[in-house]
């Protein structure tokens, strides 16, 4: 296993982990159970740190890719554009999950604005996060590319001209 294994191994885990531990804790604010935050900002936590995984191990796959047929450059620069936003976001929601386990632990009158700011965060991370694995997606899988429609070089054949 190298790093580009890894990267696409863990690149999963910010996706779905922002979903679910955004899930979870509007779940935990609607209940008003901090224990319930306390398992969001950790499902969170490991989110943020898969981000950053994954980002690291970005660069590693980009070079066994990179000269592959078909493989264009432009579809990778928006890749790890988009894949720079993404880890600030993430990192942000991550400091912001263990401010809330502090607070949270310490009882702090203000549990309740960091759990719904670190709502907002899980959310946002979410959607970016999840843009930057479509675009990744689209440097490999050129069924991805042709969005609503079928890709002819997906299905081997070519659209004739009229």
């Amino acid at each position: 296993m190298n790093l580009s294994h890894l990267h696409l191994l863990i690149n999963h885990l910010p996706i779905i982990g922002s979903m679910l531990g955004g899930l979870v804790l509007a779940f935990a604010i609607l209940e008003k159970s901090n224990r319930t935050k306390v398992a969001a900002y950790g499902v969170l936590i490991i989110s943020s740190i898969g981000a950053v995984i994954a980002y690291l191990t970005g660069e590693p796959a980009e070079e066994l890719v990179e000269n592959i047929p078909g493989v264009l450059k432009d579809t990778i620069e928006k890749h790890e554009d988009a894949a720079m936003i993404s880890l600030v976001v993430l990192i942000v929601l991550g400091i912001s999950s263990v401010i809330g386990i502090y607070l949270t632990y310490k009882n702090s009158k203000y549990i309740k604005r960091v759990a719904n700011v670190t709502l907002f965060l899980s959310i946002l991370s979410f959607g970016l996060i999840s843009r930057t694995g479509f675009l990744g997606g689209q440097i490999r899988h050129t069924e991805l590319t042709t969005v609503g429609s079928i890709n002819p070089q997906f299905l081997g054949t070519e659209k004739e001209d009229d």
